[in-house]
């Protein structure tokens, strides 16, 4: 066997922490649990193991340093030629790869192996190998799919073309968003462990007149000037259909009314409001509009908030 200061790859002035960070990596590489289908590894692994045996040791190393015993910790002799020698790599009898690693001088290699390979007993020589894990399953497939205005917001199911063009309906979850994934498991492409999973990317529609505000949906509703005036009962859309809005005499334009349960399906199975905003429109009969504008008095203060 080489020296052991060269097959950890330390000085002979090493101190202890340097020697046993060097074998930890180089165990970590080596270890047979890692090499199966490489025995030079295997071997390898048994020779620094050898090696650390000897340089952890305090007496042992002393002896080595002093030229009393050789590289395999044997006597050495004045005529150069050790005394029962023995392989470096079947201490104790066995040789690598018939029935595991077994070193001499009493070792206590747990604190080595330890974490280094998840920590269990599995980890360390002679110990029962790590089962192997499970078959990994198929790719995900990503897909993208638009979901109406309307559809969104009441939670509609929603059916989408696979790549195989097969189609497959899902549910969207409550307060659903732009850019929200959706997994259908067992919908993605074949695997030895199973298919993987259809990850539907969401992306909700505008619409011509709804705006989503949250849990929300507003409406810029528009009154004529009379219904402002005198107050009336006005029709207005809502994603469940139209519905009578009291809009109070007097309204001015910016007003925000609401209607309670018209908005986006919230988690828990409530659901936000419909916020509509008054906007007053002038009638396009402009004589008209000029005589009414006659009889209405000035508002001389009517920007004051504005300090003008």
């Amino acid at each position: 066997m080489a020296d052991p200061y060269s097959i950890l790859g330390v000085s002979k002035g090493a101190d202890e922490k340097a020697i046993k960070s060097a074998y930890r990596k180089l165990a970590k590489e080596l270890h047979p649990d890692r090499n199966q289908d490489n025995p030079k590894a295997a071997e390898r692994f048994a020779e620094v193991t050898h090696a650390y045996d000897l340089l952890s040791d305090p007496q042992k190393r002393g002896q080595y340093d002093r030229g009393e015993i050789d590289e395999n910790g044997q006597p050495r002799s004045p005529f150069g030629a050790g005394f029962g020698g023995g392989s470096p790599f079947s201490a104790g009898g066995q040789r690598p790869g018939q029935g595991g690693f077994e070193f001499g001088g009493g070792i206590d290699l747990g604190d080595i192996f330890d974490g280094l390979f998840g920590g269990g007993a599995g980890a360390r020589p002679g110990g029962p190998r790590p089962q192997p894990g499970p078959p990994p399953k198929g790719a995900n497939i990503a897909y993208e799919h638009l979901v109406a205005f309307t559809d969104a917001a009441k939670l509609e199911p929603q059916r989408i073309t696979l790549r195989d063009g097969k189609t497959v309906e899902f549910k969207l979850p409550a307060g659903a968003v732009s850019g929200q994934q959706i997994r259908i498991p067992g919908k993605g492409a074949a695997g030895p462990g199973g298919n993987g999973d259809a990850m539907v990317t969401l992306k909700i529609g505008k619409h011509p007149f709804y705006e989503r505000d949250g849990d929300n949906i507003r409406l810029e509703l528009p009154i004529s000037l009379k219904e402002a005036i005198k107050g009336a009962k006005v029709k207005v859309p809502t994603i469940d259909g139209a519905v009578m809005l009291s809009v109070p005499a007097g309204a001015q334009s910016g007003t925000t009314m609401r209607i309670k349960g018209r908005g986006f399906a919230k988690k828990g199975g409530e659901r936000g409001d419909q916020l509509v905003t008054l906007h007053i429109r002038l009638p396009s009969d402009m004589a008209a509009l000029a005589t009414l504008a006659e009889a209405l008095p000035d508002e001389p203060g009517i920007r004051s908030d504005l300090g003008v």
